[in-house]
């Protein structure tokens, strides 16, 4: 008989007892040590992971893959995958443990970016100015989780992104990868996602930001639909859908606050956009999914 692999939030701990976060850190010897240093196969249905491995050895395992760990080394882990671990009693590093709706891009997603975040990776930091910022940004970020002081948010949110971003360069570096025009329409959609964070309170029409790229609308719409698979309006409303739940899961601002805050005047019409895009309004999403993860 098959054996069934338990879904856990964080191992050991059931699905039922949701935990009120977007970012958890612990030393990998923390719950590794009440195992017998050894993590069975699990998932985390809603949780991204990221284990930093300063020191030790061991192996992942990924469904029917076993790993070797070779420290110092980055492994991500993205949602709903099986996975487990071996570790050697000498292990040290950490392990955070993200939210996936948090992710500015999401694993999956229909881009370089999101298909790398939804497969696992083993990263060697083998040395390199960009090797050993992301080992100290991971360092600083299990630290400054810890703490309580001013802007501890903002922080956790700028060491893990820069690290994260670091990670998937350093790991797409060490490939050998075609530099044809696809990349350079990649490109084209990394300049216009940058865009796009800049004015997107702005509302500006796709028009405006093909014009700032130096193209013509339709060749925007044909570049997108071909990275990303959608067009450049539909990139701006999920762009919006995205940090409207954003906003609506971990903020306790209003649907209205929330409405003006990204640049709608009518808080109605800013529901109604919602809804269309949702197919729920922005409070019953936020119930149901407050609900959901048990905040």
């Amino acid at each position: 008989m098959r054996k069934t692999v338990p879904t856990y939030e964080l191992y050991g701990e059931k699905t039922g007892e949701r935990p009120d976060f977007w970012l958890h850190c612990e030393t990998i010897p923390s719950r590794s040590s009440l195992y017998h240093w050894e993590i069975g196969l699990h998932r985390h249905e809603s949780f991204f992971q990221i284990l930093y491995i300063a020191s030790g050895s061991g192996d992942a395992v990924f469904g029917n893959a076993v790993n070797m760990i070779e420290p110092p080394m980055v492994i991500t882990v993205p949602p709903a995958l099986s996975h487990g671990f071996r570790f050697s009693r000498d292990i040290d590093g950490f392990v955070f443990t993200i939210l996936a709706s948090h992710l500015k891009t999401a694993p999956g997603e229909r881009s370089r970016l999101g298909a790398w975040l939804a497969i696992p990776h083993l990263i060697r930091l083998d040395g390199g100015e960009d090797a050993a910022y992301i080992a100290a940004t991971l360092t600083r970020l299990a630290r400054e989780w810890e703490t309580s002081r001013g802007n501890r948010a903002d922080l956790l949110d700028a060491y893990l992104t820069a690290a994260l971003t670091l990670t998937v360069r350093l790991d797409e570096t060490s490939d050998d990868r075609d530099d044809s025009s696809q990349s350079e329409n990649e490109r084209r959609v990394q300049r216009f996602q940058a865009l796009l964070q800049q004015h997107l309170r702005s509302h500006w029409p796709a028009a405006a930001y093909a014009r700032e790229l130096g193209l013509s609308q339709t060749h925007l719409n044909r570049i997108t639909r071909a990275v990303a698979g959608l067009s450049a309006h539909e990139m701006i409303s999920r762009k919006l859908v995205g940090e409207a739940k954003r906003e609506l899961v971990f903020t306790r601002a209003s649907v209205q606050e929330i409405s003006f805050r990204l640049g709608f005047a009518d808080p109605a019409y800013f529901s109604r956009f919602f809804l269309r895009q949702t197919g729920v309004t922005p409070r019953a999403w936020r119930l149901a999914e407050r609900e959901r993860l048990g905040a």
